[in-house]
């Protein structure tokens, strides 16, 4: 694929905190709505709970930091399945910056960061 040093870098935001332009396109990634937070103040440009762990997996972890090596391969298995879901993020990648939203408390030990960190290197992979 020719476009893809074109690419913009993926930001990682709870999405409770206050949006500002240099976020980009912002992108939940969490397959359930987020508690107490109305869709104005989400500022979504898209909501792809397609790209979010199953909720077998999101269930099995539990946020348990003890699990989050194993959560963090079977996730990275699952998303290598969802090629639709990661061609989406893709496209928006190549319009401009992206931040990938999500409400975990855990800033460290959530979904979020295995989904940037697969996206960089599947895309530097096919680059």
């Amino acid at each position: 694929m020719t476009a893809m040093p074109h690419m913009k870098p993926v930001r990682i935001k709870r999405v409770y905190e206050v949006p500002c332009q240099d976020d980009g396109a912002r992108i939940l990634v969490d397959r359930l709505w987020p508690r107490g937070l109305s869709k104005e103040k989400a500022a979504l440009t898209l909501w792809l709970k397609d790209i979010a762990p199953s909720p077998g997996l999101r269930q099995w972890f539990g946020h348990d930091p003890s699990r989050w090596q194993d959560f963090q391969q079977r996730y990275r298995a699952e998303l290598a399945q969802n090629g639709k879901a990661l061609a989406l993020l893709a496209e928006q990648l190549q319009q401009g910056p992206v931040t990938l939203t999500y409400a975990a408390h855990d800033i460290e030990h959530n979904h979020a960061h295995v989904l940037a960190d697969y996206l960089g290197e599947t895309l530097r992979q096919r680059g």
